[in-house]
């Protein structure tokens, strides 16, 4: 047996053990706390947030269960509807723990421990990609960052030396460039709620904005203009908002065929029979080439654990330490399986410790 499946196993038997695998209460002279103490440990781990994380950590839930037996219930709210509900304090009817596709924000942090949440632990899980995607039986999609910022963006500058913005005119992929399809631009997008929009915004959309000369010239001496003239997403109904259901837009591509998606690159991996990923920059977004930092539009995973809910519930941090176990988030891990990239060594092992220090971080 592999040292790290057996590391898991024996935390894994740990969380039995506080859960009423050990001696009898009649043994003990503690008996009325080791009857109380069962009942709290064997409530329901709640985890909400991002639709991206979701597969993860129902998978890791799953695996939890079948060797714990306690029930882990994961909603998928987005990543910042997930960090808005964590924060709203402690305590029963707060969720334990909240995924992210995305860092929490210092304002989220801040919220947090405004309202009583003021010792959270951090833990990075993996990388993703985002992917623009699109039906199989569809024409074959390579864009660049600057189309993506042209086909998205609510203006646009007139030139690439004249920054006069206007209202993007651009409705057609071939208005674009002559040599991408002559079909309606139409993307299903993730919405505001959504890491995944988030980081699209600013990888995919600041990525394409610089590529204008004028743009990267108005980053240097106003970095607030240029970021709201990237993240403001074409509102003409082109773009269109899809909520947080991933497996939706997949559906919908599928009907759909001249349509484009963006999600993370593990739905795309589990519905590689139904959707294909564009190109970006000639790349394709493979777990390889993600892996390898050569797709540009990647971005970091997380998820965060009320350290104050431990006490009453030590399973999370058994479901913590499951799923930052090395059979689940390493190298040819389950979590692999479906898609997630892992970190490196030394980060794993990093976040790993966090988890079974109860770490707290700072901002």
């Amino acid at each position: 047996m592999k040292k790290s499946v057996l590391i898991t196993l024996m935390a894994s038997a740990s969380v039995l053990a506080a859960c009423g695998g050990g001696e009898p209460a009649s043994k003990s002279n503690e008996a009325p706390a080791q009857v109380a103490k069962p009942v709290a440990e064997k409530s329901e781990i709640r985890v909400v947030g991002s639709s991206t994380v979701y597969p993860f950590s129902t998978k890791v839930a799953q695996e939890f269960k079948n060797k714990t037996g306690q029930n882990v219930i994961v909603e998928s709210t987005g990543s910042g509807g997930g960090h808005k509900l964590f924060c709203d304090g402690t305590g029963a009817g707060t969720p334990d723990m909240t995924n992210s596709s995305r860092r929490q924000k210092k304002s989220e942090f801040d919220k947090c421990g405004d309202n009583g949440v003021s010792d959270i632990i951090e833990v990075k899980i993996g990388f993703d990609g985002i992917v623009l995607s699109n039906a199989q039986s569809a024409t074959e999609m390579d864009l660049s960052l600057k189309q993506i910022f042209k086909a998205f963006a609510k203006q646009v500058p007139v030139s690439d030396t004249d920054c006069t913005l206007q209202d993007n005119p651009y409705t057609m992929w071939s208005e674009i460039d002559p040599s991408l399809p002559e079909t309606k631009i139409e993307v299903y997008g993730p919405p505001p709620t959504s890491g995944t929009r988030d980081a699209f915004v600013e990888v995919a959309m600041e990525g394409g904005a610089k590529k204008f000369e004028c743009l990267a010239a108005l980053r240097g001496a106003d970095k607030k203009a240029f970021k709201e003239i990237a993240h403001t997403l074409r509102e003409d109904g082109l773009w269109i908002d899809s909520g947080e259901n991933d497996n939706a837009i997949v559906q919908t591509l599928v009907n759909t065929p001249t349509a484009l998606g963006i999600f993370g690159f593990s739905f795309l991996d589990q519905n590689a029979d139904k959707v294909k990923g564009a190109r970006v920059d000639g790349i394709d977004p493979s777990f390889e080439n993600i892996a390898a930092g050569d797709y540009s539009i990647s971005r970091s995973l997380f998820f965060y654990i009320k350290k104050d809910h431990i006490a009453a519930n030590p399973g999370i941090q058994g479901f913590a330490l499951e799923f930052t176990a090395e059979e689940a988030s390493g190298p040819g891990g389950y979590l692999e399986e479906i898609g997630l990239i892992p970190l490196p060594d030394a980060e794993r092992a990093s976040y790993r410790a966090a988890v079974e220090n109860l770490t707290a971080y700072q901002q």
